[in-house]
Order: C-alpha cells, then sequence, then structure tokens
C-alpha cells in the first residue's frame, strides 16, 4: 500500500502547490536531491576523477537498478543525457540506404519524427505514417497491409506526449518481426508509471527519460537494447568508453550496451537517476501504476462534469496523462491562470505531436499529469480552479 503521508513529505515541492506536471519534468523525491548535491560537494572537494572512483559501485549499480525496473540485464542499459540522444543514438545505428522505408505512428514525437526525417532524406529513405484505428491507437490492420522488405524501422510511441493513449506494443513487435524490421519503442511518457516487462515486449530497444515519471533530475536518459540489437548495430558515435583502443589502427566495441554510451557524463545526475529508480523500487511499480491511474481517472471524471470543458484522451486504455480544452479559452491562458491559483500544469503544442493534433484539428491542449504523491485535496483543488474559469 502507498504511504501518501511519507511520500509526500519526502516532495516537499507538492506541498505548497498542486503539482500536474509529471508528464514534463516531475518533482524529484528527497533522496535524489541529497544524491545529486551530496556528489556535486563532493566533486568540490576532491575533484570529479576522484569523487566519480569513490562512486564507481554505485554507478554500475544505476544500471542494475534500470534493469530491475525494466525486466531487463544491465548489460542491456546503455545511460544517456536524454531520451532524446537515445532514441537518436539507436535509430542512427541503423543502415539505411535508397528505397528503405522508416514507419512512425500518427501519436510521433516531434523529436523522434525530425529525427527520422533527416536520416531519410539523407539517405534516400522515406518516413511514412501508420494510421491510427479509430480508438487513435495504431492501427494493426493497416500496419500489417504496409510491411514489407524495404522496412528497416519502426518507430512506436508507448504513450504520447499529448494524452493517454497506451498504444499496443507486443502485437506491433509480432508483425514488424515477421519482416525483419527493427522496433523502437519511444517509453518516455511510459517509463515509471507504468509496469514494463522488457523482454515480454519483445522491442529491439527501448528509448527513456529520468525526469517525467521516474522523478530523477533533468539531463538524463537511457537506451533498453536486446542482445541481438547490441551484437548487431554499431553507434554513429564510439570513444574510449565505449570502445577500446587495441592497436594503432584497430578497435574493439564493448560487447555490451555500454557501447553506446560516451565516456563523459554528469554523474551527479546519473547517481541521482540511480536514486529514483531505487526510490520506485522500494515503493513498487504496481502501487504507483495503480495509484496513477487511480487519479488520473477521477481527473477525467471531474473534468467531464464541467460546463465547457472537453477531455481530449484516446484510447481504449489510458495512462497518467489527461488532455483537456474549454470552450472557447486559450488553452495558454488556462495555464497561466491555474498558475496564479498554484496549479501546475503544462500545453502540448500541435508541434509537439504535429500529424495527431492536425488530424483532430487542435491547436493546443491543456496537459494535467498526477503522480502517485498527488492527494485527494489537490485533485479537487485543482478541479474547482477548472471549474472558475468555466
Amino acid at each position: 500500500m502507498l504511504n501518501l503521508e511519507q511520500v509526500r513529505l519526502d516532495t516537499p515541492g507538492c506541498l505548497d502547490r498542486v503539482f500536474l506536471d509529471s508528464a514534463g519534468s516531475s518533482l524529484p523525491p528527497q533522496p535524489v536531491l541529497t544524491t545529486v548535491i551530496d556528489h556535486l560537494r563532493r566533486e568540490a572537494e576532491v575533484g570529479g576523477y576522484v569523487a566519480a572512483r569513490e562512486r564507481a559501485a554505485d554507478l554500475t549499480a544505476v544500471r542494475v537498478s534500470l534493469a530491475r525496473l525494466l525486466g531487463a540485464e544491465p548489460g542491456n542499459i546503455a545511460l544517456s543525457d536524454s531520451a532524446t540522444r537515445a532514441w537518436t543514438d539507436f535509430a542512427g545505428s541503423i543502415a539505411l540506404g535508397p528505397g528503405d522505408r522508416i514507419l512512425i505512428s500518427a501519436v510521433e514525437y516531434a523529436g523522434n519524427a525530425i529525427t527520422a526525417l533527416h536520416r531519410a532524406r539523407t539517405a534516400g529513405a522515406s518516413v511514412e505514417v501508420i494510421p491510427s484505428d479509430p480508438t487513435g491507437r495504431v492501427d494493426l490492420d493497416a500496419l500489417e497491409r504496409m510491411l514489407d522488405e524495404r522496412v528497416r524501422l519502426v518507430s512506436l510511441v508507448h504513450v504520447p506526449t499529448n494524452g493517454g493513449l497506451i498504444n499496443p506494443v507486443r502485437e506491433v513487435v509480432d508483425l514488424v518481426h515477421r519482416h525483419g524490421a527493427l522496433v523502437l519503442l519511444d517509453a518516455c511518457q511510459s517509463v515509471g508509471q507504468i509496469p514494463i516487462d522488457f523482454a515480454a515486449l519483445g522491442v529491439d530497444a527501448l528509448s527513456a527519460t529520468g525526469r517525467k515519471w521516474l522523478r530523477g533530475p533533468r539531463g538524463t536518459g537511457f537506451l533498453c537494447l536486446r542482445e541481438e540489437s547490441t551484437r548487431s548495430l554499431m553507434p554513429a558515435a564510439l570513444d574510449l568508453h565505449g570502445a577500446e583502443w587495441v592497436a594503432p589502427d584497430s578497435y574493439r566495441p564493448a560487447a555490451d550496451a555500454t557501447r553506446f554510451e560516451l565516456w563523459e557524463c554528469d554523474v551527479a545526475a546519473r547517481l541521482g537517476l540511480g536514486a529514483a529508480a531505487d526510490y520506485l523500487l522500494n515503493i513498487g511499480i504496481e502501487t504507483a501504476a495503480t495509484a496513477i491511474t487511480e487519479r488520473a481517472d477521477a481527473l477525467r471524471a471531474g473534468l467531464t462534469a464541467l460546463p465547457g470543458v472537453t477531455v481530449r484522451d484516446l484510447g481504449a486504455e489510458r495512462s497518467g496523462i489527461v488532455s483537456f480544452t474549454i470552450d472557447g479559452v486559450d488553452p495558454f491562458f488556462i495555464q497561466d491562470r491555474l498558475a496564479d491559483s498554484k496549479v501546475v500544469v503544462t500545453v502540448s503544442g500541435r508541434s509537439s505531436t504535429l500529424i495527431d493534433m492536425s488530424a483532430r484539428g487542435l491547436d493546443a491542449i491543456v496537459r494535467a499529469s498526477p503522480h502517485y504523491f498527488t492527494s485527494a485535496e489537490d485533485l479537487a483543488d485543482f478541479l474547482a480552479a477548472v471549474a472558475n474559469l468555466t
């Protein structure tokens, strides 16, 4: 059972405001903050190299904790500075040539889409959009019709940035693998709020961030790769961390996912990421997921009951992201007025998920994302503040 009082005490930032932006950048718990600050202080005392050597075992343990959280092996994990970097590193490791195809979902995030378009343009390949079904999820029948031997990569967004939809994963993987293509799962909005079993999902790689539902520091992310992907793919950039210089004219790449890492990194932030993973493991991902779902469902029900408010979430199964609009009221105005009431939400604009938002005729939506530290009183205060705007 979730100890709400304790997690709120561990999260002082939620005590004097209603914080509903964990889909953007969540509030780190006190152990994460302490871990990061303590290491920065140690670097100031003895220098970055000595401080890092002192924490070598703890840095190794970060991969162990993330692997436990994902149902993976530590050797599957490559640490990065963001989900975008992780996604780009994997996509950039796939050889593309004229006539090759990349398939993206209709809820693709702008960062992924731009990278895919850039790679396709330079290689003479193409980027095509998989249609959505009436519920908003990836249309599996349409995907099956699109697949052929020219498809090299299918990008699947697990949970889009602009709403509560959860896409099917295993079903997509099974279809794609029949044609020999790879599946890259953008789990930026799912890791930390939805239980993930990496082995069971079967994706070739998964990219995620630390700053959202994991409640880790900004500037952290990671890539989780299947062993087959690690053996067959080479990152576009290698250095003395991802490979060993064994002769004047040769090098040996790391045998595991660390070949996708670079030597220089923010050690304090990575230690904080490990602390965030450990904090969630201590709570239990199932416990956290249940609490997030309950709070999101309560918000949707409360918003639906308000005149002039439209909940914009799609999907048969939904996540902790709640999106909505108010008739005739600009979403940025809503964000600012809620901030005046010490309610923190954010706005997702059309350019972030261009295909989906354009298809639905939306320029922007308000996004509220409660975490397990959100209280019933917080939810009531939020709904009251929105009601005042209607």
